[in-house]
C-alpha cells in the first residue's frame, strides 16, 4: 500500500489537472482563512469537539498541507486526495451544527439557500478529492477495464 502511494503518479487528463489545481486553490484559501480568521470556524465547531481553537488551527494547517501536496508533490498526490476527502467527511458535523443551530457569522445568519447546496455538494467534494488525487477513476472507467492515462 505504501509503495503504491509513493509510486510516481500516472499522467492525468486536462480536466483532472484543472480541477486538481482549483481544488488545491480552494483548500489553500480555506486553510489560510482558518488561520487568519478562526472565530467563525470556532463558532460552528460542535460542543463535543475538545479545544476548538486548536482544532481549527490544525484543520487550517491540514488544508494547506493537503492543498500543497495535491498541487505540487506528485508522489504525495494520492495521499493528499485521501486526506482531503477524509477532511471533508470530518468537518461535516461543523456544517450540520452551523445549519441546525442557526449560528450567525459576522452578524449574518445563512439560511437554507446556503446550507442545502453545501450539504448536497459535500459528497461531491469527497469524490473530487479522490478523483483529482488519482485514487479513483470512477465513474469514468468504462466496462470494468482500466482506463488509459491521458498525456
Amino acid at each position: 500500500m505504501l509503495a503504491a502511494l509513493l509510486a510516481p503518479p500516472a499522467p492525468q487528463s486536462i480536466p483532472r489537472i484543472v480541477l486538481r489545481w482549483l481544488l488545491a486553490l480552494a483548500y489553500l484559501i480555506a486553510g489560510i482563512a482558518h488561520l487568519r480568521s478562526p472565530a467563525g470556524f470556532i463558532q460552528i465547531t460542535p460542543g463535543w469537539v475538545p479545544g476548538p481553537p486548536v482544532v481549527v488551527m490544525l484543520t487550517g494547517l491540514a488544508e494547506i498541507a493537503g492543498a500543497l501536496a495535491l498541487a505540487a508533490v506528485p508522489r504525495l498526490r494520492q495521499a493528499a486526495g485521501i486526506g482531503l476527502a477524509l477532511y471533508a467527511v470530518c468537518v461535516f458535523p461543523a456544517n450540520i451544527n452551523h445549519a441546525l443551530n442557526h449560528i450567525a457569522l459576522g452578524g449574518s445568519q445563512l439560511g437554507w439557500w446556503y446550507h442545502a447546496p453545501r450539504f448536497a455538494l459535500q459528497p461531491v467534494l469527497v469524490w473530487l478529492a479522490l478523483w483529482v488525487g488519482g485514487v479513483t477513476d470512477w465513474p469514468f472507467r468504462r466496462g470494468g477495464t482500466k482506463s488509459r492515462p491521458h498525456r
